[in-house]
């Protein structure tokens, strides 16, 4: 009796369960405006960089937190 799954399918079947290695919550390290731009969803401009900037000088960790599951 073999398994019908492919290689793939098994090396991901592994993997469940696991973080996802590319995403930081922000207590790993330190975040800068553009991680806080990211965060939101949306396209980093030069206009929403200095938001993101005034937002963590106002809030903190608290600017990044609240876009975090």
């Amino acid at each position: 009796m073999g398994s019908s799954m492919s290689g793939t399918e098994a090396a991901d079947e592994s993997r469940r369960g696991e973080p996802e290695r590319r995403l930081f919550t922000g207590g790993e390290r330190p975040f800068d405006p553009e991680d806080l731009v990211m965060a939101s969803g949306r396209d980093v401009t030069p206009e929403r960089l200095e938001r993101a900037k005034r937002e963590i000088e106002e809030k903190g960790a608290a600017a990044l937190e609240r876009y975090l599951p």
